[in-house]
């Protein structure tokens, strides 16, 4: 048989049931009065122009052509003789269709490869710095302030001038991608009108960087256009803890050509006989004949500097019926004269 509750426990439990309710009560009403957090304010999507890549990757991105930007303007500042600026200005993704009404007509417009990625990409380098660097490249002034820009097509010749500069940028270009893929870009074709060049679909996304070219007071902007697709495949390592630059070691190849173009270098070379101190009266009465006592000796080494610093020390005689040292010895950077 149940156990019969007498009155005492049947007390005890309902103010232990009132208890546990008024608490329940309780904790409702202060969480009711507590503030809500504010909801976030919804964002507009724009289904024609999908974000298919990541804002860290976008900075992956952006941080490549940095280093890209830095070589490719100390490449052409070496060409050109002149201080060369280039900078990226920015990176977004569109969709293709934006990018090819975006450029100018006519424009210098470069298809490029990049095996072993996928597709192809796009390289515009604008008229307003085209023809400053071209007319520097040709001899012109440092000053391109008044530098004419023709609206019209490059000529052939132009083109020839045009494709040592993309040379360069492709040979930067490459270094810089050797982290992420052993790709090799080169120019598969150029073009002066980009509304007849359809390397993707019109809504096809792309990643579009904008360089600026500073050449003196002349600036323009170079655009580089990398489709989805050929990059797609490389995404996953585009992120801020994966990748980071590391420079290329120099080939044997590279090494080769350095010493040898150091090696044609000309460098002066001057041996001196001696040194005397005599007065100004002296010095003007000075005729053919005279004779002047140095104080080095007739068997002491005569010393031989390149570019003003001591480098050998030497005997003086004759070759060929010419004037001559013969080396004997290295000389000690603190040798008197």
């Amino acid at each position: 048989m149940s156990e019969v509750l007498d009155q005492n426990e049947i007390d005890a439990l309902l103010a232990s049931v009132q208890s546990e309710v008024g608490g329940q009560a309780a904790t409702a009403t202060a969480a009711a009065a507590a503030p809500r957090p504010p909801r976030p304010e919804p964002q507009a999507y724009d289904f024609k122009r999908p974000e298919r890549v990541s804002k860290d990757q976008i900075r992956a991105i952006a941080s490549i052509h940095e280093v890209f930007a830095r070589n490719f303007g100390a490449s052409l500042s070496g060409v050109l003789r002149t201080i060369i600026d280039v900078r990226v200005v920015g990176v977004e993704q569109l969709t293709y269709h934006e990018f090819i009404h975006s450029l100018p007509n006519p424009t210098c417009f470069a298809i490029l490869q990049a095996p072993p990625l996928e597709g192809q990409m796009c390289l515009e380098l604008s008229p307003l710095i085209v023809y400053p660097l071209i007319d520097r490249l040709l001899g012109g002034p440092s000053n391109t302030a008044n530098v004419y820009i023709p609206q019209r097509p490059l000529t052939s010749i132009e083109w020839q001038v045009v494709h040592r500069i993309l040379e360069r940028a492709l040979t930067n270009l490459s270094g810089v991608w050797h982290n992420l893929v052993e790709a090799q870009f080169r120019v598969l074709d150029t073009e002066t009108n980009p509304h007849l060049v359809h390397i993707v679909a019109p809504t096809e996304v792309v990643v579009f960087i904008t360089f600026e070219i500073r050449l003196g007071q002349s600036a323009g902007t170079m655009c580089l256009c990398i489709p989805f697709n050929t990059i797609e495949s490389i995404l996953s390592r585009l992120t801020s803890q994966s990748w980071f630059y590391k420079p290329k070691p120099p080939s044997d190849v590279q090494r080769q050509r350095v010493e040898r173009n150091l090696l044609r270098t000309a460098v002066g070379l001057t041996a001196f006989l001696g040194r005397t101190r005599i007065r100004l009266s002296e010095l003007r009465g000075l005729r053919p004949g005279d004779v002047i006592p140095l104080e080095k000796r007739t068997s002491q080494d005569l010393l031989v500097q390149v570019r003003g610093r001591n480098k050998f020390a030497g005997q003086a005689g004759q070759l060929r019926g010419q004037r001559a040292i013969r080396v004997v010895r290295s000389a000690a950077p603190d040798e008197p004269l």
